[in-house]
């Protein structure tokens, strides 16, 4: 099935707002089987609308609206597909009585045209807001199927995961069921990871696979028809055999699940404990250990030295490390890890150096990142990364690879260009 996703609002091509909805509609038509072909963006205006119906009836055969079901004047969606189709807009009530409900209970007078929210084209199903007043709908409609979806993230994205995808396998699975995994890796680019599994994707058609990258991980969904769900899962353990067969070091988890949160379930897993000293990402790091409530079994302190000074009147680093080597290197890197876990009495000890950007620091070019790890027991090491020259990027990708080094050191995975501080230098 093809499909086209049309976004409505004059807001888009001003550049006003970001139109995150398509990216979103289109990752979760790709996990059901149904592939988007074009996103069309169009202002807040009848007769270009109607263009790009006409226009996407002609190459699609699902064509996804959003945006224009509310109330104000330049919601025009509902009475421009009304007028394409020739189909009347009919009250759906429940949704009515949902916004008189809501008005009650705000003590705000509910203005007259509040009720456009609840109008639905006449043929259609309705899909319900949980976040929101204005009702979605779906409809066959000749040779093509109409969705017309709200335009707020926050009440679009409930609508398509709650009411939408379950609509869309009724109609379009005919008894079969859908069954979707998707695995997670880090370390490996997505160029890289879409060349190791070139032989998998190839000709793919049940299961499919699609690849996504988001800032360092990446993320593989395997989707499968069939006629059960045992079966639909024995498809997709097939498939992701062959896809972590070459991948096995990079691959950390499954789902939703991301790389921080994977590695505080290992360290109360193995029952560890962590600290880390951070001078480039600013606590960035302990922020991402602790964002949960059960982090306080895992971690008990922290502690960020930005500048030279603290470095060592606080964290201890030797004068002769900052002299012979800088703050900016792996020696450092090394002493604050170890300094880090004897301070705080803990398993595994972190140290983040390195230079953010948009300057440089000590001849070193932004984007130059070492991270130091101490682990009760073993050799201190450290590794070097350059990442580039945006500051907050270069902090992100700084904290995402501390974490894969960690999961790495727990797992007893291996670690490349690992570098050793021998303290008679």
């Amino acid at each position: 099935m093809r499909a086209e996703i049309i976004s409505i609002g004059t807001e888009l091509l001003l550049g006003q707002v970001v139109n995150s909805n398509a990216a979103f509609i289109s990752r979760e038509l790709a996990a059901l089987g149904i592939e988007v072909y074009h996103h069309v963006t169009v202002g807040d205006n009848p007769d270009r609308l109607t263009a790009a119906v006409k226009e996407a009836e002609e190459r699609a055969d699902l064509i996804v609206l959003s945006g224009g079901l509310g109330p104000t004047e330049d919601d025009i969606t509902k009475q421009t597909m009304s007028n394409h189709l020739d189909m009347d807009l009919i009250l759906h009530e429940e949704t009515e009585d949902r916004i008189i409900t809501y008005h009650k209970n705000s003590d705000f007078e509910m203005p007259e045209n509040n009720q456009l929210q609840a109008l639905i084209l006449a043929e259609s199903t309705p899909l319900k807001n949980d976040t929101g007043l204005a009702v979605g709908m779906m409809l066959d409609h000749g040779d093509h199927q109409y969705v017309l979806l709200p335009g707020p993230p926050d009440e679009l994205q409930p609508m398509v995961e709650n009411h939408l995808k379950d609509e869309l396998i009724k109609r379009l699975l005919d008894k079969q069921v859908l069954v979707s995994r998707v695995l997670r890796f880090f370390g490996i680019t997505e160029a890289q990871l879409a060349k190791k599994i070139e032989a998998v994707v190839k000709g793919q058609t049940n299961p499919t696979v699609a690849v996504y990258a988001n800032e360092g991980e990446i993320t593989v969904r395997i989707t499968a028809r069939a006629e059960t769900e045992k079966e639909g899962n024995r498809c997709i353990d097939e498939v992701e055999s062959q896809i972590l067969e070459p991948l096995t070091d990079y691959f950390f988890g499954y789902g939703e699940k991301k790389l921080d949160e994977v590695v505080r379930d290992l360290l109360m897993e193995q029952g560890l404990t962590i600290t880390a000293a951070e001078s480039l990402t600013g606590g960035a790091f302990l922020s991402s250990i602790t964002s949960d409530i059960s982090a306080g079994s895992v971690f008990e302190g922290g502690i960020v030295t930005y500048s030279t000074e603290k470095k060592h009147d606080v964290l201890n680093v030797s004068q002769k490390t900052i002299d012979n080597f800088g703050v900016v290197s792996p020696e450092c890197a090394i002493e604050m890890a170890e300094n880090s876990r004897k301070m705080f009495e803990a398993d595994i000890g972190v140290g983040l150096t390195g230079v953010a950007g948009p300057g440089s620091l000590e001849g070193q070019i932004p984007g130059t990142v070492y991270i130091g790890l101490s682990y009760k027991g073993n050799a201190s090491f450290a590794k070097h990364f350059h990442f580039g020259y945006k500051r907050n990027k270069n902090r992100r990708l700084a904290v995402l690879n501390t974490h894969d080094m960690v999961r790495r050191l727990i797992l007893d995975k291996p670690i490349e260009k690992r570098l050793n501080y021998d303290e008679d230098q």
